[in-house]
């Protein structure tokens, strides 16, 4: 199942993808009786996805007739993996880290999909590069997750934007936080796909494009940590919660500039685009 948030004439809902439409979650309750949330990340704690079980009859909204959201605005943790892959390292001129190089970035840094990526002011930075990724979405409570438990947790899947400020981050590697934390530098979905659609997470191919182009390509096989040992190893250090977002990381960036366009793309999972300003 394919999960999106979006307005339609001044209201929001949360919907399911459907080839002929999106089918809003106030339309497939009074279709079936159920009482699903109209909120995707309710959907995910409460575990609500298991009432939609049928979309015949729904009546679905057109694609072109609504505006994609953030899948929800306040994740509880946003997690990104550094250096995943190894072409991302050699950019950088940087040495891969033998456990995940990972940091937290806030929920202040986000952007709705489909908008503007705001370059800070030039003595803040001016050297910054966009990564599309893909994105984890964790399903259950977690702790101390077993190798074969790993992938249970994890709801679905879905497109990221990560920002750097690179020239911030190169003064010392503590600065990394400040390096992206800065507001407009993340987005994630619009759309979250359902672990059960992605037969192989590993043949996904994570694609960076930039103004037209492939800036980037690698397949998630190439990961130096894979996604789901991302979660079992994220779990020995703290509780994982429904809702939370690990974005896995990108193999290589696109060095952006005012007036540039960006995006993520991953077949199967879906596509997230930006502006530059």
């Amino acid at each position: 199942m394919k999960f999106v948030r979006f307005e339609h004439e001044n209201h929001r809902h949360v919907g399911v993808l459907t080839t002929g439409g999106i089918a809003p979650m106030e339309a497939v309750n009074a279709r079936r009786g159920s009482r699903v949330p109209n909120d995707l990340l309710a959907i995910i704690q409460s575990g609500a996805v298991e009432q939609i079980d049928n979309l015949d009859g729904v009546e679905t909204v057109p694609f072109d007739r609504v505006t994609p959201l953030l899948p929800y605005d306040v994740p509880p943790k946003i997690w990104c993996i550094g250096l995943n892959y190894r072409s991302h390292a050699d950019d950088i001129q940087a040495v891969q880290p033998e456990e995940p190089g990972s940091f937290m970035k806030p929920a202040s840094c986000m952007f709705e999909p489909g908008g503007e990526i705001v370059l800070p002011p030039p003595e803040i930075s001016n050297d910054v590069d966009a990564e599309g990724e893909l994105g984890v979405i964790i399903g259950r409570k977690s702790r101390f997750l077993a190798a074969d438990e790993a992938a249970g947790a994890i709801f679905g899947y879905t497109t990221t934007l990560d920002l750097t400020a690179l020239d911030v981050l190169r003064k010392n590697t503590r600065y990394l936080t400040r390096a992206k934390s800065i507001d407009t530098f993340f987005s994630f979905g619009p759309v979250i796909v359902t672990a059960d659609e992605i037969d192989d997470v590993g043949k996904l191919e994570v694609i960076t494009e930039h103004n037209g182009g492939i800036c980037s390509r690698d397949f998630v096989s190439n990961m130096r940590h894979g996604p789901v040992e991302l979660v079992r190893f994220h779990s020995d250090f703290m509780t994982l919660y429904p809702g939370d977002l690990i974005s896995t990381g990108c193999p290589k960036g696109a060095r952006i500039k005012a007036g540039d366009r960006v995006g993520a793309r991953i077949d199967g999972v879906g596509a997230l685009s930006a502006t530059v300003r």
